[in-house]
């Protein structure tokens, strides 16, 4: 049975939690493999509506084990109170593991994420301020500190006293505010560490086995694809990998591993934060899709960009993850759009083109050139058949198909589980 990663193929927020909560049934590992509790997943299934930020996706699922992989960078503050939260709600978490090398957001990562980006001004990234940043540049930098390094209270000791002298003088003397307690991080990260023991372990064996036995493994992916560090529209971008090729890394297997790369992406394109967006719409019909679908961040609350598909970034998006499906997600959003539009090309300094430029200044420059097509005008939300869909909707999924090239396996028209339809069979 396949490996199967679930990619975010745009900016973010294209529905992976609830595709990954709806394969999950089937799965028998979920793996999150990237970001940290910047990302946001909303789930709706029979336990209810759930706003995940850490713990995969796959949690819901009654059979499989759910892993936050040594890619995520973990704050566990905010997992203790996740977990909490999904016990209370009768959700089982016994099945749910951490590996030992994924690291930690520290206090000083949040503090120092914040004191950046107001640093930058009218320049701002637009990040969380969750410390995710900082995490990932620490970990880089060889300073960082990992869940394995919980379990044993002196060798974390060490590492912080040794990281917390650098990081002070650096808060101190170029941001000009007080010192972090050392004894106190050092408590309090320690009571996390025995509250999150029984979790933590070595995964990659776990993962390897599922896979030596034919099961069922699901990448979960956070964030999307223009949001990656070398693809995505940098600077505006986040601090890890949401591609495929960071699904391997992330979760400690083999790319010869990977059986299918499922792409997901809104029937539209949405984006938070700041960045190039080039079907961005800042008009009533932006202002409709976003009170439509209720576009605004699961993560910070703030109010989605909205815009019309983009087929030059789909494509550029296709051919750097290699899809072999597409899931086309809140279709039923553009239900009552008399006309849609479909950005086919670019036009940049007077030419047109067909590439997704590299240079965010050219991306800013560039206009959309758009395909009009009819809008179906009537819903879909009942729709379990493809067949069941009106002929304009069809013809719409056949077109985004045309233009990302790849095949559509799995239409979302609604939030919940249910409202699904698979075009074709994902488990090939």
């Amino acid at each position: 049975m396949p490996v199967i990663a679930v990619i975010g193929a745009q900016w973010g927020d294209e529905g992976k939690g609830k595709i990954v909560d709806l394969l999950a049934e089937e799965a028998n590992v979920v793996v999150r493999f990237s970001g940290g509790d910047n990302a946001g997943h909303t789930v709706a299934n029979q336990f209810g509506l759930f706003k995940l930020h850490l713990v995969p996706a796959g949690i819901f699922s009654t059979r499989a084990t759910a892993i936050i992989g040594n890619g995520v960078v973990m704050n566990p503050g905010v997992l203790i109170s996740e977990l909490d939260d999904l016990n209370q709600r009768g959700v089982d978490t016994s099945r749910f593991f951490i590996s030992d090398r994924a690291h930690l957001v520290m206090p000083y990562h949040t503090l120092l994420d914040g004191l950046e980006e107001e640093s930058r001004g009218g320049k701002a990234i637009g990040t969380t301020r969750k410390g995710i940043g900082p995490a990932f540049a620490d970990k880089a930098a060889r300073m960082g500190i990992r869940a394995g390094d919980l379990l044993e209270k002196e060798v974390f000791k060490e590492r912080l006293h040794h990281i917390l002298k650098q990081k002070n003088a650096i808060l101190t003397r170029v941001y000009g505010v007080e010192a972090l307690p050392e004894a106190e991080i050092f408590n309090q990260y320690c009571q996390y560490g025995e509250r999150l023991a029984p979790y933590i372990l070595e995964t990659t064996w776990l993962i390897s086995e599922a896979i030596a036995r034919g099961d069922i493994v699901l990448l979960e992916g956070a964030q999307g694809t223009f949001l990656d560090p070398d693809f995505g529209t940098y600077p505006y971008t986040t601090s890890s990998s949401p591609l495929a090729g960071g699904a391997c890394l992330g979760a400690g297997i083999g790319p010869t591993q990977i059986n299918q790369v499922l792409g997901v992406f809104k029937a539209y394109c949405t984006r938070v934060g700041s960045g190039p967006m080039p079907t961005e719409l800042t008009d009533e019909t932006g202002d409709l899709i976003r009170e439509q679908a209720q576009e605004y961040g699961t993560t910070t609350g703030r109010a989605r960009r909205c815009g019309w598909f983009d087929a030059v970034a789909a494509r550029f998006s296709t051919r750097i993850n290699g899809y072999t499906k597409l899931a086309i997600t809140r279709l039923d959003v553009l239900d009552n759009m008399p006309n849609l539009k479909i950005c086919t090309g670019y036009e940049l300094d007077g030419k047109t083109i067909d590439y997704f430029p590299s240079s965010t200044t050219a991306l800013e420059r560039c206009r959309p050139i758009y395909e009009e097509l009819p809008g179906w005008m009537a819903p879909t939300t009942e729709a379990r058949e493809f067949d069941q869909l009106p002929l304009l909707a069809r013809q719409y999924v056949s077109r985004l198909e045309e233009l990302a090239g790849c095949p559509a396996s799995i239409i979302s028209v609604g939030m919940r589980r249910e409202e699904t339809v698979f075009k074709t069979p994902l488990w090939e």
